[in-house]
This record gives structure tokens, C-alpha cells and sequence, in this order.
């Protein structure tokens, strides 16, 4: 195993062997805790879109959230599921499988159109070219808009759903789904978060079904593994230190390495990461 492979199983927190039960309480009691240091935080907010990471990252929100109520005696803790739909998604009702699933306490809808079509006209309008995938960012960064909006009005946290495998690669936008107040599965891989939900009892087909981010108008239902050159089961396996080919670890690393700036901070003139 390359140095780099070992320092960035040690970044993202990846374990060989997981139990299941244990990590579902981990993460149960993070949110928790996370809830009990910030008392007029009261509220947990999540974007669901019917794939796999925000079904189980609304299962165990909804699951903390039950918790504190039964602890407390407290019934103003609550979870709210957001669907963020831009106009008509195809696989709406995996959406609403994984909110039934979920059995969330409440669901809004807020359709992301109208905002991006509107930020869309502005700036082509001011001769500003928008390419596809920078609309796609758009998208992205409008539902953290309204996922913000509603947390401030229901004095909440906005989850997010980012998990290891996702993080080695930066496969989310910045300031869009990658920013978020607390990451509850982050340390998982992808296979660990199926082995949660299977463990959950979740329906099979919100775990098996294709990844993707969905963003791009003229390639609608992209892969996630297409659009990366590489597959889950690749990167698992490179978390988990297993042996992969080389030629697979040096694009995962390559992927790692393009898109650092996306898991730092906002970065300002006493930062050293510009020596990196």
C-alpha cells in the first residue's frame, strides 16, 4: 500500500470490517449530541432524493430525532424530509419510497425550477455563458438555498449526506450538497451504507438502484461511475486497503488530488494550503 493510499484511509476514516448495528448508533448519537450542545437547535433538516445515502442519512436522522423526544419529553424536536425537485424528477417515486421508508414527521416540497431558470435568464441575459454542468451546480447550490431557508425558520441543522467514497473524489458541489452543518455517515463507503440500510430493513430497490447525482439537463441519469471513470466497488476497495490495480488507484488518487479545495474551509492568507 502507496503512502498516499494509507494517508487518505486515515483522512476519510474508513474501516475494513464494519457492524452494522454499531455504526447505525454511531451515527445516531452524533446527531444527538450534536443537538444537545446547540439547545435552540431543535430541528434537522434533509433534501431526500430517493437514492441510497439520503435515504439512510434521513433513516438515522428520523431515528436521533425520536430519541431526543422519547429522552426529553420534548416534542418540539422534529425531522423534516425536503424534496428539491427541479420540475419533474423521473424517479419521484423512490423519493417517496425512502420518505415512507423513512417515516419522516414532516416532508415539504419546494420545486428548484423557477429559482434556476430565474439565476439562468440573469446571467446569459448579462452575456454570461452557463455551460450544462454549471447549471447542474446551480441546481445543487439552490437546494441548499431552500434546505437553509427552512432550517432557519424551524431552527434547524441541515444534514448532509456525504460519505467517504464520495469525499475521495469531491463528487458533490461545493457550496451546494458539500455544505452542510454536520455529516453523519461520513466514514462509511458505499458498500457499508448498503450493509446499514440492509441491516435498517430498507426497501432493496432504494440501495441497488444506478448512483447518480442527476444535475446535467442534456445527460440526464448520469452514473455516478461513468462520470468518475471509476466504479464504487473500486474506490471501496481502495478505502478499505485492499489491492486494486494501479492504474484504477492512480485516477482514484488523481480524483483525491484534483479536488482537495473542496474539503477545506474557505481558504484565507495565513493558510498553507497553497504549499500542498
Amino acid at each position: 500500500m502507496s503512502n498516499l493510499q494509507n494517508q487518505i484511509i486515515t483522512e476519510m476514516k474508513v474501516k475494513s470490517i464494519i457492524d452494522p448495528q454499531e455504526e447505525i448508533r454511531m451515527s445516531i448519537d452524533f446527531l444527538k449530541n450534536y443537538l444537545r450542545k446547540y439547545p435552540f437547535l431543535k430541528t434537522l433538516v434533509l433534501g431526500i432524493s430517493g437514492g441510497q445515502d439520503s435515504t439512510l442519512t434521513g433513516k438515522l436522522s428520523q431515528m436521533a430525532i425520536t430519541e431526543l423526544r422519547e429522552e426529553t419529553g420534548n416534542s418540539a424536536y422534529k425531522f423534516i424530509a425536503v424534496r428539491l425537485p427541479y420540475g419533474q424528477q423521473t424517479d419521484e417515486k423512490d423519493a417517496m419510497d425512502a420518505i415512507e421508508f423513512i417515516a419522516a414527521d414532516q416532508v415539504l416540497r419546494v420545486d428548484i425550477k423557477p429559482a434556476v431558470d430565474a439565476n439562468m435568464k440573469v446571467l446569459l441575459g448579462i452575456d454570461v455563458p452557463v455551460s450544462d454542468f454549471d447549471k447542474g451546480n446551480i441546481k445543487a447550490r439552490e437546494r441548499m438555498i431552500a434546505q437553509y431557508a427552512i432550517a432557519g425558520a424551524y431552527q434547524g441543522a441541515v444534514v448532509g449526506t456525504d460519505h467517504s467514497a464520495e469525499s475521495i473524489t469531491g463528487f458533490y458541489t461545493k457550496f451546494g450538497d458539500g455544505g452542510t452543518d454536520i455529516n453523519p455517515i461520513f466514514r462509511l463507503n458505499k458498500r457499508q451504507g448498503r450493509q446499514l440500510l440492509e441491516e435498517l430493513g430498507a426497501p432493496m430497490h432504494l440501495y441497488v438502484k444506478t448512483p447518480t447525482a442527476d444535475l446535467e439537463d442534456n445527460k440526464p441519469g448520469l452514473a455516478d461511475e461513468v462520470a468518475l471513470g471509476v466504479t464504487y466497488d473500486d474506490i471501496d476497495n481502495y478505502l478499505e486497503g485492499k489491492k486494486i490495480e494501479t492504474k484504477i488507484a492512480d485516477r482514484i488518487e488523481a480524483w483525491y488530488l484534483k479536488t482537495q479545495h473542496k474539503r477545506h474551509l474557505p481558504i484565507n492568507v495565513f493558510d498553507d494550503f497553497w504549499k500542498k
